[in-house]
C-alpha cells in the first residue's frame, strides 16, 4: 500500500522537483499537491500538465499548510529558501531536499535553524537528465534509479520513514548513508564526469581545427560528452557546494592520469594494459551492478526457485569449471613469473572476486572471456598494497587461502566479505598463522573481517590439523612459501590436493608423504597452462538427478575425478547408484574423466566416514538420494558442515522435514529414513548448494517445490538453471 500525504508542498518546479510531485501525484500518494516556483509561467506550465494541482502564489500559507515540503531548489540557494520558510514552518511538518551536495544542504540548515530539525531528512535522486524545467518532468524519472537519504542522529525515525516510503512509491531503489560518505561518492561518480566532460567539449571548441574534431566524433565522443550539455549554472553551484570531495578526487584522477601519460611516453604496453584491464574490469562490474547481478551488491532481493514435480534428465552436458581450482589459478598465476594461460575458468562471482582483488593488487589479468584468462604474473614479491579491503563475495575458500598468502607481504590488507561470509570461523586458519609470526586480527567471535599487518618475518612450523581441512592445510603452505625454513602440515584425514598439484605445475617443490606436505619457503614459481576441469560438487547435482529419476541417463564432460574429491561417486556407488566413468585422462597434473549416470533404485547406506571429507561439499544433494533411497541412510563425522555459508546439516534437516522425510540431525551428521518427498517449502538460507540440492529433488516430489533465498547461487554455478532446464528439470526462476 502507498503512503499517504494530505499536503505535500514542492518548492522548486523543475525537472527533479515536478517529476516527484507528478509521480506522488499519479500514484495516489497525495490528496492535494502544491508547487511553488519564483516563475509564474513555471507554475501555470505545471498546472496545465497536471503536475500540481495548487500554485502557491503567498509562500507563507503553502508552508503553513504543508505536511511534507521538498526543497527541489539549486544548492547554492538552498539557505536562503530555508531561511524564508524558517518562520512559518509547523512543529510536525516533515522537510526534505533533494540537493546533490548534503554537507551544503546540511551546513545550511544548522545556520538556518541552530540545530538540525528533528523532522528533517535530507536526500539526493541519483537521476536526472540533460533537459531541465518543469516540462522535462517525467512519473517514471525515479523508477530503477538509487535516492540516497542521509539521515543525521537526530533525524525522527517516523519522518524518515515516511520519506524512503514516498522515494520507493516512485519506483526508487533507496539507500542510507552518512553525508561526508554520500558526498565523496557522489563526487567520484557524478561530479568528476561531469567536471571532465565540461572540460573536455571547452577544450576541444578552443581547437582551430575544431569543426572537423565535432564532425567527425564518434560514439565514444558522444557518449561520454553528452553530460557536457546538462545545466551549467546547476552545476557551477554543486562544484562550489562539493568543493573539497570533487578536488580530493580531482587530484587522484589527475595523478592517475599522469601515470597513464608516462606509460604511453615509455611505450610501456604492460602498464598499459594494467590501467585498461581494471578500467575495463571496473565497468563490466558497474554494468552487474546496474542489472542486480554483480558480486558486490547484498543479496536482500528473494529469489526463488520453483520446481514442478517429475521428469528425467538426459543428454550430454559439461558443467561449471571447478571453482577450487579456479580461485587457485589465479593466485599462483599472479605469483608466478611470466604469463600464465588459464582454461575452463569459472566465471562465478565468487571467482571473479579474488580475480579483481589481485587486480587492486596491480595484476594484470586479461579476459575472462569464455572461460579463458590470462594472467601477467608479478612473482613472489610483486604484488602493491590493494587501495582498499579486498571483497571475496561469498567465498570462505578464497578468504582463507588470502590469509595465507597475505601474512607474509610487506603491505597491510583487509579481507571483507558478504553476509553469509562475515558469519563463517575464520580463527581456524588465523592461529596457524599467528604461530608462524603473522599479526592477524580477526573480527567479532573469530569471523570476518580478517586485518593482516604486512612486513611480519614469518617462520616454518609443523602443523598437526585439529580437523580436515583443505583451506586450513592450503592456507598454512601458501604462508609457508614466504617463510623462513620448512612448513608441514599433517591432517587427520584426506582433503583435496588442489593446491599442492597447482604448485606442482607451476614449478615449486611440495613433498608428500601420506598425510603430511611439506614446503620449503624462498622458492619461485613459473607461469604454466592451466586447464580447470569441470567441478565435481557441480555435476554432482546432475549425478544425483540422474540416480534418483526414473528413465535418466546423462554424460557430463571432462570432470575432475581428483583422488581427494571422489567421495560424491564411491558414495553413490554404495547406494546401488549406475555410475560408470569412461575417457579417463591427466589434464595439467589433474585426473579428469567422462562420467554416465542412469537411473537405478537406491538404497540407505551407513556412509564410511573415511568418505566424509571427499565429500564434504556434496552432502547436501546427497542428502537427497538418501531421501529417494530404500531403507536408513546414516552420516556422521561431518560436523564441519555446520559452519559451511550455511549449517547445512540443519538447513537439509529442517527443509527435508518440510517436504514431509522422516530426518532427524546429530551433532555430526543425520539420520534419513528413505522413500520420498512430498511438495512444499523450504528456505536454503542463502547457501548456494542447500538451493541446488531442493531444485533436485523436484525429480521425485509429489508437488511443487518452492525454493526461497537462491541469490547465491551464482557465485558457485552462474549456469546451474540453463543446465538444469536443457537436461529435463522443470525449474523457474521467481522473486
Amino acid at each position: 500500500m502507498n503512503p499517504q500525504v494530505d499536503r505535500l508542498l514542492v518548492i522548486g518546479l523543475g525537472l527533479i522537483g515536478g517529476s516527484f510531485a507528478l509521480g506522488l501525484k499519479q500514484r495516489g500518494c497525495c490528496r492535494t499537491v502544491i508547487g511553488y516556483n519564483r516563475n509564474q509561467d513555471t507554475l501555470d506550465k505545471g498546472l496545465r500538465l497536471g503536475i500540481i494541482d495548487e500554485a502557491a502564489t503567498d509562500l507563507e500559507a503553502a508552508v503553513r499548510s504543508a505536511d511534507v515540503i521538498m526543497l527541489a531548489v539549486p544548492v547554492k540557494v538552498m539557505e536562503s529558501v530555508m531561511a524564508q520558510i524558517s518562520p512559518w514552518l509547523r512543529s510536525d511538518t516533515i522537510l526534505t531536499d533533494a540537493g546533490s551536495a548534503k554537507g551544503n544542504v546540511v551546513r545550511a540548515a544548522e545556520q538556518v535553524f541552530g540545530e538540525i530539525p528533528p523532522l528533517f531528512v535530507p536526500g539526493h535522486p541519483i537521476a536526472g537528465s540533460e533537459k531541465s524545467g518543469v516540462t522535462a518532468a517525467k512519473s517514471d524519472l525515479y523508477e530503477r534509479h538509487k535516492v540516497i537519504l542521509t539521515p543525521l542522529a537526530q533525524t525522527d525515525r517516523n519522518a524518515l520513514k515516511l520519506i524512503h516510503s514516498l522515494w520507493e512509491a516512485l519506483g526508487a531503489e533507496v539507500h542510507h548513508m552518512d553525508v561526508p560518505r554520500h558526498d565523496e561518492v557522489l563526487a567520484a561518480t557524478s561530479h568528476l564526469p561531469h567536471l571532465l566532460a565540461f572540460s573536455l567539449v571547452n577544450t576541444l571548441a578552443n581547437d582551430r581545427e575544431n569543426r572537423d574534431i565535432f564532425r567527425y566524433a564518434a560514439g565514444g565522443f558522444r557518449d561520454f560528452t553528452r553530460i557536457a550539455a546538462s545545466d551549467p549554472i546547476m552545476w557551477h553551484d554543486i562544484f562550489l557546494a562539493n568543493r573539497d570531495a570533487t578536488l580530493k578526487v580531482l587530484d587522484e584522477f589527475t595523478d592517475g592520469l599522469a601515470e597513464l601519460r608516462d606509460a604511453v611516453a615509455r611505450s610501456d604496453g604492460e602498464a598499459m594494459l594494467g590501467v585498461f584491464t581494471r578500467a575495463k574490469s571496473a565497468r563490466d562490474h558497474f554494468t552487474k551492478i546496474l542489472s542486480g547481478t554483480a558480486y558486490s551488491l547484498p543479496m536482500n532481493d528473494n529469489v526463488i526457485f520453483k520446481v514442478q514435480p517429475g521428469g528425467k534428465v538426459q543428454g550430454q552436458i559439461r558443467v561449471a569449471g571447478d571453482k577450487s581450482m579456479s580461485h587457485r589459478s589465479i593466485m599462483l598465476g599472479a605469483l608466478a613469473e611470466g604469463v600464465t594461460d588459464v582454461e575452463g575458468f569459472l566465471e562465478g562471482e565468487d571467482a571473479l572476486a579474488t580475480l579483481q582483488a589481485f587486480r587492486d593488487m596491480g595484476v594484470v589479468i586479461e579476459g575472462p572471456t569464455q572461460g579463458r584468462v590470462r594472467i601477467h604474473g608479478v612473482g613472489m614479491q610483486g604484488l602493491k598494497q590493494p587501495p582498499g579491503p579486498l571483497y571475496l563475495g561469498n567465498s570462505g575458500t578464497a578468504m582463507r587461502l588470502f590469509a595465507g598468502l597475505l601474512a607474509g607481504q610487506d603491505f597491510d590488507t583487509e579481507l571483507t566479505g558478504d553476509e553469509s561470509l562475515s558469519k563463517r570461523p575464520m580463527e581456524r586458519v588465523a592461529e596457524p598463522l599467528r604461530q608462524m609470526g603473522a599479526w592477524i586480527v580477526t573480527g567479532p567471535e573469530g569471523c570476518p573481517p580478517i586485518k593482516i599487518v604486512g612486513g611480519q618475518s614469518l617462520k616454518g612450523i609443523d602443523y598437526q590439523m585439529p580437523m580436515a581441512s583443505a583451506q586450513v592445510k592450503s592456507c598454512v603452505l601458501l604462508a609457508g612459501l614466504y617463510s623462513d625454513g620448512e612448513t608441514s602440515t599433517t591432517e587427520p584425514a584426506p582433503t583435496r590436493d588442489h593446491t599442492e598439484r597447482m604448485l606442482t605445475g607451476f614449478g615449486y617443490p611440495v613433498e608428500c608423504d601420506g598425510a603430511t606436505a611439506r614446503v620449503q619457503g624462498g622458492g619461485k614459481m613459473t607461469a604454466a597452462k592451466i586447464d580447470v576441469p569441470a567441478d565435481i560438487s557441480s555435476a554432482a547435482f546432475f549425478m544425483v538427478a540422474a540416480s534418483i529419476a526414473p528413465g535418466s541417463d546423462l554424460l557430463l564432460e571432462h570432470v575432475g575425478i581428483n583422488p581427494t574429491r571422489i567421495g560424491v561417486i564411491n558414495i553413490l556407488r554404495q547406494m546401488g547408484a549406475d555410475l560408470t566413468l569412461s575417457n579417463e585422462r591427466d589434464v595439467g597434473g589433474e585426473p579428469v574423466a567422462d562420467i554416465r549416470i542412469r537411473y537405478a533404485p537406491l538404497k540407505g547406506i551407513q556412509i564410511p566416514e573415511d568418505q566424509v571429507p571427499l565429500a564434504i561439499d556434496e552432502f547436501p544433494v546427497l542428502f537427497i538420494a538418501a531421501a529417494c533411497a530404500e531403507g536408513t541412510t546414516i552420516l556422521t563425522g561431518a560436523e564441519e558442515l555446520r559452519v559451511k555459508e550455511s549449517d547445512r546439516i540443519q538447513a537439509m534437516v529442517d527443509g527435508l522435514s518440510a517436504l514431509g522425510v522422516q530426518v532427524e540431525g546429530t551433532p555430526d551428521g543425520a539420520i534419513i529414513q528413505g522413500g520420498g518427498l512430498q511438495g512444499g517449502r523450504v528456505n536454503s538460507l542463502g547457501d548456494h548448494r542447500i538451493a541446488m540440492a531442493f531444485a533436485v529433488a523436484g525429480l521425485r516430489a509429489e508437488g511443487e517445490i518452492v525454493i526461497d533465498d537462491c541469490a547465491n547461487v551464482a557465485t558457485s554455478f552462474p549456469n546451474f538453471v540453463e543446465l538444469a532446464k536443457q537436461v529435463g528439470l522443470n525449474l523457474r526462476i521467481g522473486g
